[in-house]
């Protein structure tokens, strides 16, 4: 099996290509990164139709996008009419049955998956506090508000780290590096992780 990621910033190729191999180490796989969400969600119809013309039967179609503080069963219906209006079976629209493309939405950011795994942040950074990781509004790293981008900078920043801003890429895979897959508390996390293993 091969897996086609669409991806809307380089930080999830990062965090991806370190976390893949740990999920599905039999398939291979490409990233292909977009110039922002606006940018994937622009092109999606056309990529997806130009998939659909020569896709092997064995090739799997990922999409990942930021929630952003946005309706995400608005955005998530609009990447799922998406792929059926182009003529495939999505997870969601096969209730069950065999499909080509996943379609994923990471609440509210892909550094919420970070705060889901408080041990692998702690192992990446370890001059950060646990005690600040395990304040109640952390707990539950779907639920941050006000940006889960700026307050997981805000913690690194008073950890000691990157005061000149945070490189996400950097983050991303010094984190992925150390994540467990099983241990992440992020429920957007699950649901993207349960949705790769049913690939396999």
């Amino acid at each position: 099996m091969h897996i086609e990621f669409l991806l809307e910033e380089p930080s999830a190729e990062a965090f991806l290509k370190n976390l893949i191999p740990k999920l599905l180490p039999q398939p291979t796989f490409n990233f292909h990164v977009f110039s922002g969400k606006p940018d994937l969600l622009k092109k999606l119809p056309l990529r997806l139709r130009a998939y659909r013309r020569w896709i092997p039967d064995d090739w799997r179609i990922v999409v990942l996008v930021d929630e952003d503080r946005k309706d995400c069963h608005v955005l998530k219906t609009q990447i799922e009419q998406a792929a059926i209006a182009c003529g495939f079976a999505t997870k969601t629209s096969a209730r069950g049955g065999a499909f080509q493309v996943l379609n994923r939405i990471a609440i509210e950011e892909l550094e919420a998956w970070f705060f889901g795994d408080s041990e692998a942040v702690l192992k990446a950074y370890p001059k950060v506090s646990a005690r600040m990781l395990n304040k109640p509004k952390y707990q539950n790293s779907d639920a941050i508000t006000g940006g889960t981008a700026e307050a997981f900078e805000r913690i690194l920043k008073r950890a000691g780290y990157y005061s000149n801003g945070m490189p996400k890429i950097e983050v991303a895979t010094c984190i992925s590096t150390v994540m467990d897959y099983q241990r992440n508390l992020s429920r957007s996390f699950q649901v993207f992780k349960d949705g790769l293993l049913s690939l396999a």
